[in-house]
Protein backbone atom coordinates (compact mmCIF):
# COMPACT_ATOMS: atom_id res chain seq x y z
CA UNK A 1 0.00 0.00 0.00
CA UNK A 2 1.26 3.26 -1.25
CA UNK A 3 0.16 6.53 -0.15
CA UNK A 4 0.47 9.70 -2.38
CA UNK A 5 -1.69 12.27 -1.29
CA UNK A 6 -3.08 14.28 1.19
CA UNK A 7 -6.51 12.98 1.10
CA UNK A 8 -4.91 9.17 1.26
CA UNK A 9 -2.77 10.22 4.26
CA UNK A 10 -5.78 11.64 5.92
CA UNK A 11 -7.67 8.86 5.44
CA UNK A 12 -4.70 6.81 7.28
CA UNK A 13 -5.43 9.10 10.39
CA UNK A 14 -8.83 8.23 10.78
CA UNK A 15 -8.14 4.36 10.52
CA UNK A 16 -5.56 4.67 13.15
CA UNK A 17 -7.69 7.38 15.29
CA UNK A 18 -10.85 4.81 15.35
CA UNK A 19 -8.54 1.55 16.41
CA UNK A 20 -7.89 3.98 19.12
CA UNK A 21 -11.37 4.61 20.25
CA UNK A 22 -12.26 1.27 19.86
CA UNK A 23 -9.82 0.79 22.63
CA UNK A 24 -11.64 2.67 25.59
CA UNK A 25 -9.10 3.02 28.53
CA UNK A 26 -10.19 5.07 31.85
CA UNK A 27 -7.75 7.64 33.12
CA UNK A 28 -8.59 6.40 37.22
CA UNK A 29 -5.60 8.92 38.00
CA UNK A 30 -7.32 12.09 36.41
CA UNK A 31 -10.59 10.64 37.93
CA UNK A 32 -8.62 10.95 41.30
CA UNK A 33 -7.24 14.29 40.73
CA UNK A 34 -10.68 15.66 39.88
CA UNK A 35 -11.94 14.45 43.44
CA UNK A 36 -9.44 16.08 44.91
CA UNK A 37 -8.15 12.31 46.32
CA UNK A 38 -4.22 12.98 45.07
CA UNK A 39 -2.32 13.06 47.88
CA UNK A 40 0.57 15.91 47.76
CA UNK A 41 3.58 13.31 46.94
CA UNK A 42 1.89 12.03 43.69
CA UNK A 43 1.34 15.30 42.33
CA UNK A 44 4.98 15.06 42.99
CA UNK A 45 5.65 12.35 41.47
CA UNK A 46 3.83 13.42 38.41
CA UNK A 47 6.53 16.29 38.07
CA UNK A 48 8.89 13.91 38.55
CA UNK A 49 8.03 11.48 35.52
CA UNK A 50 6.96 14.36 33.51
CA UNK A 51 10.51 15.38 33.67
CA UNK A 52 11.98 12.90 32.28
CA UNK A 53 9.65 12.27 29.98
CA UNK A 54 10.07 15.96 28.09
CA UNK A 55 13.87 15.59 28.01
CA UNK A 56 13.65 12.16 26.73
CA UNK A 57 11.13 13.63 24.12
CA UNK A 58 12.89 16.26 22.92
CA UNK A 59 16.00 14.56 22.12
CA UNK A 60 14.13 11.75 20.82
CA UNK A 61 12.24 14.88 18.49
CA UNK A 62 15.70 15.97 17.77
CA UNK A 63 17.31 13.32 16.65
CA UNK A 64 14.45 12.57 14.21
CA UNK A 65 15.06 16.15 12.83
CA UNK A 66 18.24 14.90 12.62
CA UNK A 67 17.47 11.71 10.83
CA UNK A 68 15.10 13.32 8.53
CA UNK A 69 16.12 16.83 8.15
CA UNK A 70 14.38 17.15 4.50
CA UNK A 71 10.83 19.37 4.91
CA UNK A 72 8.06 18.23 6.05
CA UNK A 73 9.88 16.66 8.36
CA UNK A 74 12.80 18.39 9.85
CA UNK A 75 10.45 21.51 10.37
CA UNK A 76 8.03 18.96 12.31
CA UNK A 77 10.19 17.84 14.19
CA UNK A 78 12.38 20.08 14.91
CA UNK A 79 9.27 22.75 16.45
CA UNK A 80 8.53 19.49 18.59
CA UNK A 81 12.09 19.74 19.92
CA UNK A 82 11.74 23.25 20.55
CA UNK A 83 7.97 22.60 21.81
CA UNK A 84 9.50 20.11 24.56
CA UNK A 85 12.33 23.01 25.77
CA UNK A 86 9.33 25.46 26.27
CA UNK A 87 6.95 22.30 28.31
CA UNK A 88 9.88 21.89 30.10
CA UNK A 89 10.35 25.76 31.20
CA UNK A 90 6.85 25.51 32.31
CA UNK A 91 6.94 22.30 34.37
CA UNK A 92 9.70 23.83 36.46
CA UNK A 93 6.89 26.09 37.70
CA UNK A 94 4.40 23.69 38.54
CA UNK A 95 7.25 21.30 40.16
CA UNK A 96 8.16 24.73 42.35
CA UNK A 97 4.64 24.92 42.92
CA UNK A 98 4.76 21.74 44.87
CA UNK A 99 7.94 22.60 46.52
CA UNK A 100 9.94 20.95 44.16
CA UNK A 101 13.23 21.70 43.09
CA UNK A 102 16.04 20.43 40.93
CA UNK A 103 17.27 18.28 43.24
CA UNK A 104 14.22 16.74 44.25
CA UNK A 105 13.56 16.37 40.18
CA UNK A 106 16.76 15.25 39.02
CA UNK A 107 16.99 12.26 42.20
CA UNK A 108 13.44 11.20 41.82
CA UNK A 109 13.30 7.69 40.98
CA UNK A 110 10.95 7.08 37.79
CA UNK A 111 8.34 4.16 37.43
CA UNK A 112 9.43 1.86 35.29
CA UNK A 113 5.61 2.35 33.57
CA UNK A 114 5.46 5.26 33.40
CA UNK A 115 8.60 5.79 31.45
CA UNK A 116 7.72 3.30 28.82
CA UNK A 117 6.28 5.62 26.75
CA UNK A 118 9.37 7.82 26.37
CA UNK A 119 11.40 4.99 26.09
CA UNK A 120 8.60 3.52 22.96
CA UNK A 121 9.31 7.28 21.18
CA UNK A 122 13.17 7.17 21.62
CA UNK A 123 13.28 3.78 20.17
CA UNK A 124 11.28 5.07 16.95
CA UNK A 125 13.46 8.26 17.10
CA UNK A 126 16.92 5.46 16.14
CA UNK A 127 14.70 3.27 14.19
CA UNK A 128 11.08 3.90 13.12
CA UNK A 129 9.67 5.89 10.35
CA UNK A 130 8.71 9.77 9.45
CA UNK A 131 5.58 8.91 9.17
CA UNK A 132 5.03 6.62 12.46
CA UNK A 133 6.04 9.12 14.44
CA UNK A 134 4.20 11.57 12.92
CA UNK A 135 0.58 9.49 12.43
CA UNK A 136 1.17 7.82 16.10
CA UNK A 137 1.86 11.64 17.48
CA UNK A 138 -1.08 12.81 15.37
CA UNK A 139 -3.50 9.75 16.18
CA UNK A 140 -3.11 10.96 19.86
CA UNK A 141 -3.18 13.99 20.05
CA UNK A 142 -6.62 14.42 21.24
CA UNK A 143 -6.71 12.71 23.72
CA UNK A 144 -3.69 13.59 25.28
CA UNK A 145 -5.31 17.16 24.88
CA UNK A 146 -8.03 16.27 26.84
CA UNK A 147 -5.82 14.85 29.65
CA UNK A 148 -3.93 17.87 30.11
CA UNK A 149 -6.84 20.27 29.82
CA UNK A 150 -8.53 18.13 33.06
CA UNK A 151 -5.35 18.11 34.79
CA UNK A 152 -4.84 21.71 34.83
CA UNK A 153 -8.88 22.41 35.78
CA UNK A 154 -8.06 20.02 38.68
CA UNK A 155 -5.32 21.56 39.73
CA UNK A 156 -6.99 24.86 39.62
CA UNK A 157 -10.07 24.43 41.69
CA UNK A 158 -8.81 20.97 43.69
CA UNK A 159 -5.35 22.14 44.45
CA UNK A 160 -5.39 26.29 44.50
CA UNK A 161 -2.68 26.07 41.92
CA UNK A 162 -2.08 29.38 40.34
CA UNK A 163 -2.65 29.94 36.09
CA UNK A 164 1.34 29.87 36.16
CA UNK A 165 1.85 26.26 38.32
CA UNK A 166 -0.69 24.86 35.48
CA UNK A 167 0.87 26.88 32.45
CA UNK A 168 2.37 23.37 31.39
CA UNK A 169 -0.77 21.21 31.22
CA UNK A 170 -2.50 24.41 29.68
CA UNK A 171 0.40 24.05 26.96
CA UNK A 172 -0.21 20.47 26.22
CA UNK A 173 -4.52 21.03 25.79
CA UNK A 174 -4.29 22.62 22.59
CA UNK A 175 -2.52 21.36 19.48
CA UNK A 176 0.53 23.63 18.44
CA UNK A 177 -1.16 25.96 15.22
CA UNK A 178 -0.71 23.73 12.46
CA UNK A 179 -0.13 20.01 13.51
CA UNK A 180 -2.69 18.43 12.07
CA UNK A 181 -1.97 19.76 8.44
CA UNK A 182 1.86 19.61 8.78
CA UNK A 183 2.04 15.78 10.43
CA UNK A 184 -0.63 14.61 7.42
CA UNK A 185 1.56 16.17 5.12
CA UNK A 186 4.77 14.20 6.27
CA UNK A 187 2.24 10.97 6.53
CA UNK A 188 1.62 11.46 3.05
CA UNK A 189 5.17 12.10 2.07
CA UNK A 190 6.68 9.29 3.83
CA UNK A 191 4.25 6.49 2.91
CA UNK A 192 4.77 8.05 -0.68
CA UNK A 193 8.17 7.32 -0.47
CA UNK A 194 7.37 3.51 0.81
CA UNK A 195 7.46 3.57 4.47
CA UNK A 196 4.86 1.09 5.78
CA UNK A 197 1.53 1.96 6.60
CA UNK A 198 1.53 -0.81 9.01
CA UNK A 199 4.48 0.10 10.92
CA UNK A 200 2.98 3.71 11.26
CA UNK A 201 -0.31 1.93 12.26
CA UNK A 202 1.23 -0.11 14.74
CA UNK A 203 3.05 2.78 16.18
CA UNK A 204 -0.42 4.49 16.72
CA UNK A 205 -1.81 1.98 18.77
CA UNK A 206 1.49 1.50 20.73
CA UNK A 207 1.70 5.10 21.67
CA UNK A 208 -1.64 4.64 22.80
CA UNK A 209 -0.98 2.20 25.76
CA UNK A 210 1.96 3.25 26.82
CA UNK A 211 0.36 6.51 27.56
CA UNK A 212 -2.22 4.35 29.02
CA UNK A 213 0.49 2.85 30.82
CA UNK A 214 1.78 6.46 32.05
CA UNK A 215 -1.32 7.18 34.00
CA UNK A 216 -2.14 4.04 35.34
CA UNK A 217 1.22 3.96 36.95
CA UNK A 218 0.23 7.07 38.38
CA UNK A 219 -3.25 6.13 39.74
CA UNK A 220 -1.59 2.36 41.43
CA UNK A 221 -2.15 2.25 44.65
CA UNK A 222 -4.74 5.44 45.11
CA UNK A 223 -8.24 5.06 45.81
Amino acid sequence: MAVHSTAEAAELVERARADIAARPAANRFLDLLESREVPPERLGALAGEEYRIVGSDRRSFALLAARFPNPPAGDLFLSLAQGEARALRLLLDFASALGWGEHELTTYEPRPQAQSYPAYLAWNAVYGTSSAVALAMLANLAEWGAYCARAAAALRTGYDLSDEAVGFFRFFAEPPPGFGEQATALIAAGLGAGEDPREALRAARMLHAYETAFWDSLAEGLG
